[in-house]
């Protein structure tokens, strides 16, 4: 994983606030490659491994309720870049036309094997393909939608000089958003000025501290909060 030069950021990223962390990045090369080379491994070794549990969980969302087996949804990466994210539906279809696009705890667009996925964060197995064709990495900021990412403070943007994450300290402080958007009467608009700005503390944190043992030490904290 090596970074792209300065001048090649898009224009918007190439502000004093981005630059501080890219200086930072710049000379982590050595991590960055281990961490690419890790996430190939990895999410390849896994694909293969778990295919039959893959297969199952296939089985059962297209059991469960009418409409396609995976969910895509354009979202946002590094420097910028659209890519289609991909999990198991855990919604019915359509449902981004029946609400907003986050989602709140008990919302009745989720199903019924969408609710076990989601609390194990099973649907987000399919996203070891995204790693694997390089647009996601283990570890880094959740990617957002274009239309959150519009809302992203100068700083904020210094995120995207990374791929996006499957999972990062900001997603196990809040893997209980959902409950935290219910009392909401706009939960798209409590999500970008209250969960968003603080959420991002968290992956900023990251960029300053970013090294292949910080990942590791995440990801071993993603599980014991799936678990625990």
């Amino acid at each position: 994983m090596i970074m792209k030069k300065w001048n090649k950021l898009p224009d918007y990223m190439k502000t004093e606030e981005v630059k501080e962390y890219y200086e930072l990045l710049r000379h982590k090369t050595f991590s960055l490659i281990i961490k690419r080379l890790f996430d190939i491994i990895l999410s390849l070794t896994l694909l293969i491994f778990l295919s039959p549990v893959l297969l199952i969980i296939a089985i059962y969302v297209k059991l469960d309720s009418e409409g396609s087996i995976f969910f895509l949804q354009k979202r946002v990466t590094a420097y910028g870049k659209v890519f289609k994210i991909i999990k198991f539906r855990t919604m019915v279809s359509d449902a981004e036309k029946l609400g907003t696009q986050v989602t709140v705890s008990n919302d009745a667009r989720v199903t019924k094997i969408g609710k076990f996925l989601r609390k194990t964060r099973l649907d987000e197995l399919p996203q070891l393909i995204n790693i694997l064709v390089g647009d996601m990495t283990l570890v880094g900021t959740r990617p957002e939608v274009e239309k959150f990412v519009k809302e992203y403070t100068n700083e904020m943007y210094a995120t995207l000089l990374l791929p996006a994450g499957v999972t990062s300290l900001a997603s196990i402080k809040y893997k209980d958003e959902e409950k935290l958007l219910d009392a909401s009467s706009n939960p798209n608009e409590t999500y970008i000025n209250n969960i968003l700005p603080e959420k991002m503390k968290y992956n900023l944190e990251y960029m300053r501290k970013f090294n292949f043992f910080y990942d590791i030490k995440t990801i071993i904290m993603t599980v014991y909060a799936v678990f625990y």
